[in-house]
């Protein structure tokens, strides 16, 4: 059935071209096999220096890491049986089961975990998310102790399989630059799956590991995982059953499509970590926008409600403040900007810029990422249409391609911007950068790129990242964020819409707080697909 089905698809481009490998379609057949579609295609295998879900997604399965984490945000065992802070806050003790090895027979020891951890804190774009760490020790086989320049709070989520993989020292160990080194196509983990094989940008193949250091697991035999670059051709696989498993769905009308397929279950669960953030954010160096009214006076006209009820069709969640609504550091009580369009117009009356003769007050440009309609060139035209009603033209400006818009923003070449951003399950990691004066760095594209700046906002960010009192680190959160959404430097539109969608049939799905950037390992077939 799998091989009609895919010559029914074979003017579906790469979708059909990777079932058509011999080597994928004979492990296709197998009841224990999950195949996977995404448009999501990693440069490599080797998540201690690449960020994104492109690589995370196959790193999990094929890197083990010290912890995971369940959906309730809490840490549970993993490399590391246990794990101690201590109590000043200045080293974290982590005692290693013993039974763990690498794909390669070799065992995983704390020196693994040492040069792991020293690696990472040197070559993963993420640079605030080991700052703390001074040195990794290994007293002994099975403990690591990693020491601290503070205390460190985020360190226990930096440890996720998304963001800490443990490599082996005896392959990326030998000198060579870990960010081209050749074991990152032909990676070697502890992880549940081991990569069997990688035809580049078509598709790759896991197979389970039978000396996983977890007994039962994985309870999959394979994962097949199509890179595709059609999202159409996706979701015709997806809905026909040729593939069992599409994540990262951000598309409303793909995700209303999904949702009506009699044997797919579609979910958002899976992304609280990701807190991936859909905003419009301010250059507030630039007049008029360097007044605090200007901006807010915008706030009020952009009306939030009509663009997730509306152009979005319900299947996003709004967005108030910086902080994803889903973690537990969110703070709702912010300003709402609910759509006010007389307290708009007085804001701008009171800076200094009354309507003209002819109902207009002064013109602003609004950049997007290309690719992403819905949640980008959509609401910039609708903001459009906001704004005017206030006396605002607004001009929206098109880049033909990603590196065109991040270079404009980067270089402060820009008035509004829709943005996409993350938040990476802990503001020192996702959160700090877009906030602190100290990161407004020209020519970095997901930096400060607003380039705000306020003497309390750093105060607060640098006060929590080192608080070890989960109460008190909260409340310096909460600040941060009333503050920060009363400034304006972005304005706060929705959480991205991710979702996604397996066959039903499939249990042990992945709706941790990583979802399918978590070991796949509990997945399993309660009713397997027919063959």
């Amino acid at each position: 059935m799998l091989i009609r089905r895919t010559f029914v698809l074979g003017a579906l481009g790469l979708v059909a071209a990777a079932v058509a490998s011999p080597s994928v379609h004979a492990q296709s057949g197998s009841n224990s096999t999950l195949v996977i579609a995404t448009t999501q295609v990693p440069r490599h295998f080797n998540g201690a220096v690449q960020s994104g879900m492109a690589t995370a997604l196959p790193t999990a399965q094929i890197f083990a890491s010290p912890l995971r984490y369940d959906e309730s945000w809490k840490p549970q065992p993993y490399l590391a049986q246990s794990w101690e802070v201590a109590p000043d806050g200045l080293s974290v003790t982590l005692h290693l089961v013993k039974d763990a090895v690498f794909h390669d027979g070799h065992p995983v020891t704390s020196e693994d975990v040492a040069f792991s951890i020293m690696a990472i804190k040197a070559n993963h774009p993420f640079q605030t998310m080991l700052a703390a760490v001074d040195k990794v020790e290994a007293p002994d086989p099975a403990t690591a102790v990693i020491r601290l320049t503070h205390p460190a709070p985020s360190l226990l989520l930096a440890m996720s399989p998304a963001l800490m993989p443990i490599l082996p020292k005896h392959i990326y160990g030998d000198g060579q630059d870990l960010k081209t080194h050749p074991a990152n196509l032909k990676p070697i983990g502890s992880g549940p799956f081991k990569l069997i094989e990688y035809k580049q940008g078509e598709y790759y193949t896991l197979e389970k590991f039978d000396k996983f250091f977890l007994a039962g697991r994985p309870k999959l035999d394979r994962i097949v995982v199509r890179l595709v670059s059609d999202q159409n051709a996706a979701l015709v696989s997806m809905e026909r059953g040729d593939v069992q498993a599409l994540p990262f769905v951000a598309g409303v009308r793909d995700i209303d499509r999904l949702q009506k397929a009699p044997n797919v279950t579609v979910t958002d669960k899976g992304f609280a970590g990701v807190g991936p953030l859909n905003w419009l954010a301010f250059n507030t160096k630039k007049k008029p926008l360097d007044d605090l009214r200007v901006r807010q006076a915008i706030a009020y006209a952009a009306n939030r409600d009509f663009i997730v009820s509306k152009l979005m069709g319900g299947k996003a969640a709004p967005s108030l403040g910086p902080i994803a609504p889903d973690s537990p550091l969110a703070e709702a009580g912010v300003e709402p900007f609910k759509v006010d369009y007389a307290k708009s117009a007085a804001l701008l009356d009171a800076a200094g810029y009354p309507k003209g003769a002819d109902g207009s007050r002064f013109a602003l440009t609004i950049d997007y990422i290309p690719g992403g309609d819905e949640q980008q060139r959509n609401v910039a035209e609708y903001l459009r249409s906001q704004l005017k009603r206030v006396g605002i033209n607004l001009e929206v400006r098109a880049a033909p391609d990603f590196p065109t818009w991040a270079q404009r923003v980067s270089n402060y070449d820009f008035d509004l911007t829709m943005d996409t951003v993350y938040n990476w399950g802990d503001p020192v990691i996702g959160v700090n950068r877009t906030y602190l004066s100290s990161n407004i760095r020209k020519g970095i594209i997901w930096s400060n790129t607003q380039q705000y700046s306020n003497p309390k906002v750093d105060e607060l960010l640098q006060a929590a990242a080192v608080e070890t009192s989960p109460e008190k680190r909260k409340a310096l959160y909460s600040e941060f964020q009333k503050i920060v959404v009363q400034d304006v430097p972005i304005y706060f539109i929705n959480v991205t819409p991710y979702y996604n969608a397996f066959s039903k049939g499939l249990g042990g799905l992945p709706t941790s707080i990583w979802g399918m950037m978590a070991p796949l390992d509990e997945m399993y077939w309660a009713t397997p697909p027919k063959t």
